[in-house]
């Protein structure tokens, strides 16, 4: 401390380092979940109707034609009260080629499926996967939380890698 200077201005040095400290963790804190639950919302769309099959149409589709989004076959119903269709649309991923049949789960109110069984709940959760990869980042940089950045990340490579070997 400089002899001139007063005794509470070193207090204050320290008290405005405290609160920077803490406005750093509450912002990266906040982005760090936000993230999250981007990760989720983006997930969840498509997760919902995989994971909550009970009154939806079940079946399955022969893929006749891709193109450079999507696929379409016809569709085989596998539950009650599902009616065969012989036109369903199915996004076009890496695991789906023409001439494939896949277990699929149509979407309320059109003619638009997706991929059920475990191949379809992973594929369904790839953005929550990337997600936590990318908050385990936020946390070891901005929180400075290195364990928990490692379970994040652990746990983000681990889904992506489930979902790869299952697609």
């Amino acid at each position: 401390m400089i002899p001139a200077m007063p005794a509470h201005a070193a207090s204050s040095r320290r008290a405005s380092a405290v609160v920077l400290r803490f406005g750093r963790f509450a912002a990266m804190g906040a982005v760090a979940v936000l993230i999250l639950v981007a990760g989720v919302w983006a997930s969840w769309g498509t997760a919902q109707h995989v994971m909550l099959t009970k009154g939806r149409e079940r079946g399955t589709v022969e893929v006749t034609r891709c193109g450079p989004k999507t696929c379409s076959g016809r569709y085989t119903p596998l539950s009650e009260g599902s009616l065969p269709r012989s036109r369903v649309v199915l996004e076009k991923s890496v695991a789906v080629e023409q001439g494939g049949a896949y277990t699929v789960v149509m979407k309320p109110g059109g003619d638009e499926a997706v991929r059920s069984g475990p191949a379809g709940v992973l594929y369904a959760w790839v953005p929550l996967g990337g997600a936590l990869l990318l908050a385990s980042v936020v946390v070891a940089g901005g929180l400075l939380r290195t364990r928990a950045a490692w379970v994040l990340a652990l746990s983000g490579v681990g889904l992506l890698t489930a979902a790869f070997v299952t697609v």
